[in-house]
Order: structure tokens, then sequence, then C-alpha cells
């Protein structure tokens, strides 16, 4: 097995374009979750009456649905009752569906764990629900929900492996690209694979040691 033609420049080079493509999926997917995930996880708490409710039902379906299933509804799915959408923004929005309904009990948890005495000091102090909310609860959530928050977002990068199967062009795709061409670059692209998902997701998980130090700390 000659690994040096393996390793070449053109393939490594085809890898980093399908690394990038992966990094762009997660970032985009990363923000659009962490929004919605942080809406549904302040409607949750908030226990508004009815609507809380029927967005926790939805919120339990989505997190016991394979993604692989969610990602196969929006890219097959959709188109069907005319919402057509690219490979990329298929793959954005079945991680966004899903790591946003996974990201909403982190921070339904998070807001739980602030002692109830928090909002009601507050409120004492003339402030609303909404401001006492933004000022005094989320705060405090906030830094205690980050390391876990880090993690699921290590999650969401792995998973869009799974976009694979609508041939999304991202790092799994290119590798097996290579290898369909020549069965002998198979080992060698599982380990560059290995390689290139190990240093983006070592390196979050560093970060998320160094809140989590940062919050013992505080």
């Amino acid at each position: 097995m000659d690994f040096t033609q393996a390793f070449s420049w053109i393939n490594i080079r085809f890898l980093l374009e399908g690394l990038l493509v992966t990094i762009e999926v997660s970032l985009v997917s990363i923000i659009f979750s962490f929004i919605i995930g942080g809406l549904i996880g302040i409607i949750r708490f908030t226990k508004v009456p009815y609507f809380s409710k029927i967005v926790g039902i939805i919120t339990d379906v989505i997190r016991n649905l394979p993604l692989l299933l969610i990602i196969f509804f929006a890219y097959f799915a959709l188109p069907q009752v005319g919402i057509r959408l690219s490979i990329f923004w298929s793959a954005v929005a079945a991680l966004t569906i899903f790591e946003s309904a996974m990201l909403s009990e982190i921070f339904r948890a998070g807001l739980n764990a602030v002692p109830k005495g928090q909002m009601e000091a507050g409120l004492s102090t003339g402030l609303s629900y909404s401001q006492t909310m933004a000022t005094i609860v989320f705060p405090q959530a906030f830094k205690s929900m980050t390391p876990a928050i880090v993690s699921q977002l290590i999650s969401l990068i792995k998973d869009t492996s799974l976009a694979v199967i609508i041939s999304l062009p991202e790092l799994t795709h290119n590798a097996k690209i290579i290898y369909g061409q020549n069965s002998n670059y198979v080992i060698p692209m599982f380990i560059a694979m290995t390689f290139f998902y190990f240093v983006v997701c070592y390196l979050l998980s560093l970060l998320s040691k160094y809140l989590e130090s940062r919050q013992y700390n505080y």
C-alpha cells in the first residue's frame, strides 16, 4: 500500500475542501440551533399555559427521532410540500431542527438550576420578568450550562458526516470519493478523516474544559 500517493496534495486538498464544508455547515447550524434552542428552553422554563406543553411535546418527539430520518425529511419530504432546499441548506435545516431540540433541554435544565430566590429577588427590586431573566437568571444559568453546550456542539460537528447520505460534499463524502476511485486508499482515507475530526473536536473539548475550569474558579 503506497501511503505517499494516498496522501498526495491533490487528495489532501480535496479532503480540506470537504472539511471546510463540514465547518461551514456546523457553524451555520450552531448559530441557528443556539438561537432556536435558547428560545425553546426559555418557553419551556416559563411554563406558558398550553403553549409550553405543546412545544415540549414537539421537542421530545424530535429528540427521540434518528437524525438520519430528519435529514431524509428535509431533503426528500419538504419538496413534496413546495419547500425545495439545496443539499447544503437541507443539511443545515436537519441539523438545526435536531440540535435545537437537544440544546433546548440544556437551556431548560440550566435555568431550572438557578435558585428561585434569584427570580424573586429581581422582581422585588422592581425589575420586570423579562429584565430579571435577562440580567440575573440567564447569566447565572449560562455559566453553568456552557460546558454542556460545547459538548453538544462537538456532537453536531460529528453528526455532519451523516449528511453524506444526501451527497453533501463534506469531509466523509470527499474521502469516500477518493477511496472509491482506488480501493487501496481506504485505510489512508480513514486515517485522514480520523485525524481531521479529532483535531476539530479535540480543540472544542479543550475549550469546554477551559470554560468548566473557569466556572469552578468563580
